[in-house]
């Protein structure tokens, strides 16, 4: 399921964040190695992205989702 949401925190330091949207109430936890981007791969806290988007096989950090392909939505 594609989805647009805002990253709610990133630990920069683990490479790890949440991304909140609708449709993943509570909100959606994201690895670096999804984000797809060059170069560092990290997110801002407030930025818009596009991302798919997952129910985990297990707890991840006690979210009930998990992001893939996170792409940061460019400013027009």
């Amino acid at each position: 399921m594609t989805s647009r949401g805002v990253v709610r925190f990133w630990k920069r330091e683990d490479g790890w964040g949440a991304i909140d949207c609708v449709q993943t109430p509570g909100g959606c936890w994201v690895h670096f190695s999804e984000v797809e981007i060059d170069g560092f791969r990290a997110l801002d806290p407030g930025q818009e992205v596009d991302f798919e988007w997952q129910k985990p096989t297990g707890a991840v950090e006690g979210f009930a989702f998990v992001a893939t392909q996170v792409r940061p939505v460019q400013a027009d």
